[in-house]
C-alpha cells in the first residue's frame, strides 16, 4: 500500500488585506479540505508562498496545519530553502511537530552537480522523515530523471517523487526503473497520472474544488475512464492555470469564486490583468456547471 496515496492539497496561505498571515483562516482551510475529501495536506510549498515569509511565519504555518489536521490526514511539509543546512532545519522542525513526511526540492539556487544533489538529499535523509523528492525541471536547475531517482532511492527515507515535468512518459519510466511512489505534480495530468500508475497527486486547484479533485482521482485510479473523462474535460481548462507562473493569484481567485476567500497574494505578486480574471472565471463556471 502506498504511503502517500490520494489527493494531497498543496495549500495556499491565507493573508489578510494588509498581507499578514491569517492563521485562523488557514486552520479553517485545512478543516474544509479534510471535510471535502483531501487525503493529505502540503504546507510551505511554492503555492503557499513560503519564500515571502519570515522564519517565524513559516514555522507557525507548518505548526498550524499539523494542529488543524488533528491526525486525520498526513501532513507533508515543503522544505525548500537556499542552503542544505536551512532545508535540513525545516525538515527537523516538521518532524518535531508531527509531520508525516517532507516534500524536498534539490538545491534551488544554482545548477548543482549530481553528487551535490545526492549529498543534499542524504543530509535530509539523516533527519528520519519520509522524503517525497520534488522534480521540477522547469523552475529549477535539476531534472530528477528516472535513472537519477534510481540512485536516490538507495537512501532509506527517499520513498516517493512529486513528478512535475509534465511528461506522462516519466510515470511509466519511474515505475519501471524504481520502487518509488509517484505523485503527479501538475494538475493537467490529474487523470492520466493515476490511470498509468501514479498513486498520489499533489494538487493546486483542489484548494478551490476539493470534492471535484477527490472524485476525479478516485475515478481515474479505479480505471473508470468514461466517468473520469467527463469530469476531467470540464476541469482541464481550470487545471491549466496551475501550470503557469501566476498560479498563486489564479488559484486564490478560484477560491474566491468557490466561496472560500483567502485574501491576496503577497508582493512581489500583484493582482493579475483583468483579462486573466475573466478567463479564470469562465473556466471556473465551465468546471462547476457541467
Amino acid at each position: 500500500m502506498a504511503r502517500f496515496e490520494g489527493v494531497y492539497v498543496a495549500l495556499v496561505t491565507p493573508f489578510t488585506d494588509d498581507y499578514e498571515v491569517d492563521y485562523k483562516r488557514l486552520a479553517e482551510l485545512c478543516e474544509w479540505q479534510i471535510a471535502h475529501g483531501a487525503n493529505g495536506l502540503v504546507p510551505a510549498g511554492s503555492l503557499g508562498e513560503y519564500a515571502t515569509m519570515s522564519s517565524e511565519e513559516r514555522a507557525k504555518v507548518v505548526e498550524t496545519v499539523i494542529e488543524a489536521a488533528k491526525g486525520k490526514v498526513p501532513v507533508v511539509v515543503g522544505s525548500a530553502a537556499p542552503s542544505t543546512k536551512q532545508a535540513v532545519a525545516w525538515v527537523r522542525h516538521a518532524k518535531e511537530n508531527g509531520a508525516a513526511g517532507v516534500m524536498a526540492l534539490p538545491p534551488i539556487n544554482y545548477r548543482p552537480l549530481e553528487h551535490e544533489v545526492e549529498a543534499h538529499y542524504a543530509a535530509i535523509n539523516e533527519v528520519g522523515l519520509p522524503i517525497v523528492g520534488y522534480n521540477n525541471p522547469h523552475d529549477y536547475k535539476v531534472d530528477l530523471t528516472p535513472d537519477f531517482l534510481a540512485r536516490l532511492e538507495k537512501l532509506d527515507r527517499f520513498v516517493a517523487v512529486k513528478e512535475f515535468s509534465g511528461d506522462i512518459r516519466r510515470v511509466h519510466e519511474i515505475l519501471e526503473k524504481t520502487n518509488l511512489e509517484v505523485m503527479i505534480g501538475v494538475d493537467n495530468l490529474a487523470m492520466e497520472g493515476p490511470l498509468f500508475g501514479a498513486t498520489g497527486w499533489i494538487s493546486g486547484v483542489s484548494n478551490a474544488l476539493p470534492k471535484e479533485g477527490a472524485e476525479l482521482f478516485r475515478l481515474s485510479r479505479q480505471g473508470k475512464l468514461e466517468e473520469a473523462m467527463k469530469l476531467y474535460r470540464h476541469l482541464l481548462p481550470l487545471f491549466r492555470f496551475d501550470a503557469n507562473a501566476q498560479l498563486v493569484q489564479s488559484i486564490k481567485y478560484m477560491m474566491e469564486l468557490a466561496g472560500f476567500p483567502v485574501g491576496p497574494a503577497r508582493p512581489p505578486r500583484l493582482p493579475l490583468p483583468e483579462a486573466d480574471y475573466v478567463a479564470i472565471r469562465e473556466a471556473f463556471e465551465y468546471a462547476v456547471n457541467r
